[in-house]
């Protein structure tokens, strides 16, 4: 019974979320090689018009503070520059910019309480935490933790390629995609430690298959479940998650039966009410597939594949309400707007693209 009680009220709040996403108003953020491009959305039609755009420095990846009042992007170089930013005028004003201590980002992340910025370094082989000060700049005591190894991929995987840093829910453990070793690096994170915040974990990793090369995850919502995408062999991880711990339960295929080409999967995302997981490929494939997710094993099943409607599909994000979906295509310039079926999981184009030079990063972003 109590079991029982506790998934009824997750499903509640679940629900009571996406139902108080329901005409919130929002923004879309797309960073590129130009700076961040914000979009008023309409989060009835899926329309999106253009309000502003930061030129301080590229911004192929970014990501938004908890607050939403600040934006860290990995800037030009191997630096992460901090924008503040007005979540009603979509407008940006760059704050500072500090050096990562490795190589450039590929990927940059928040604490939950705005302490901390992480960044993954693919060309370094390293991760960094640099600490945000109070006005929500950034300060210069950077720790920098470098990975070594090597996996069985002799052009992609001959030395440590850190794709990805991710936080946990209870804000306690960081964890790496590093594509190069086919490994998942978990660290303990602390911000009181300043400014060494990451020691590495009890289990201070879990190992992939040879030739994975895992580049991006993400948590489910009700914080038991873990999802690796690895680039290489193009198939999506599972993995139970408790208290900083991974615990494999399966492997899903992302390609059709059959295609034996080269899939380069790039982005993943769980939709908000936790019942169907996307996963998108490049390359030749370009399209995203969905599958369901089952609520007590966290296991995948395939449910359908979606054309990206252009090439080079690199990252994607649904709106909190669950509707819809907006995703990049780098290789033709365009972001492709999809409806979202909430009872089936399945996507369908709306007819909807805004053009723009080689999108990257794509985040929906709450405004007042």
């Amino acid at each position: 019974m109590k079991l029982t009680a506790i998934f009824l009220l997750t499903g509640s709040l679940t629900l009571t979320s996406m139902l108080s996403a329901e005409g919130q108003k929002l923004h879309v953020l797309i960073g590129n090689n130009e700076g961040i491009h914000v979009y008023e959305f309409n989060s009835q039609t899926g329309e999106m018009n253009f309000k502003s755009r930061n030129t301080e420095s590229s911004a192929g990846y970014f990501t938004v503070a908890s607050n939403r009042k600040h934006i860290y992007s990995a800037g030009a170089g191997a630096t992460i520059a901090a924008y503040a930013y007005n979540s009603t005028s979509g407008q940006l004003t760059f704050m500072n910019m500090q050096p990562t201590g490795g190589g450039g980002s590929a990927y940059v992340s928040t604490d939950a309480v705005g302490k901390y910025v992480f960044s993954a370094s693919y060309g370094g082989g390293s991760l960094s935490a640099l600490p945000i000060q109070p006005d929500g700049s950034l300060g210069s005591d950077v720790q920098v933790i470098k990975h070594e190894g090597r996996s069985v991929d002799t052009a992609r995987q001959t030395k440590s390629h850190v794709h990805s840093i991710v936080v946990s829910p209870d804000n306690r453990y960081v964890i790496t995609a590093d594509l190069g070793t086919d490994k998942m690096n978990i660290y303990s994170f602390d911000p009181k430690k300043r400014p060494s915040p990451l020691a590495p974990a009890a289990q201070p990793f879990v190992i992939l298959g040879p030739g994975s090369g895992p580049r991006h995850s993400t948590f489910h919502p009700a914080k038991k479940f873990f999802y690796v995408v690895n680039e290489l062999n193009s198939k999506v991880d599972a993995f139970k998650y408790k208290k900083g711990q991974l615990t494999p339960i399966q492997t899903a295929a992302m390609l059709g039966q059959g295609y034996a080409g080269i899939g380069d999967a790039a982005d993943i995302h769980v939709s908000p009410d936790g019942k169907f997981l996307y996963a998108n490929a490049r390359n030749e494939v370009n399209e995203v597939v969905a599958y369901s997710i089952d609520q007590k094993t966290g296991k995948l099943t395939f449910v359908g594949r979606q054309s990206s409607l252009g090439k080079g599909s690199r990252t994607f994000d649904i709106d909190p309400a669950g509707k819809f979906m907006v995703l990049t295509n780098q290789a033709t310039n365009t972001a492709i707007i999809f409806k979202r079926d909430q009872i089936t999981g399945i996507l369908t184009p709306t007819g909807q693209k805004i053009d723009i030079i080689r999108p990257s990063m794509v985040k929906f972003v709450r405004a007042d």
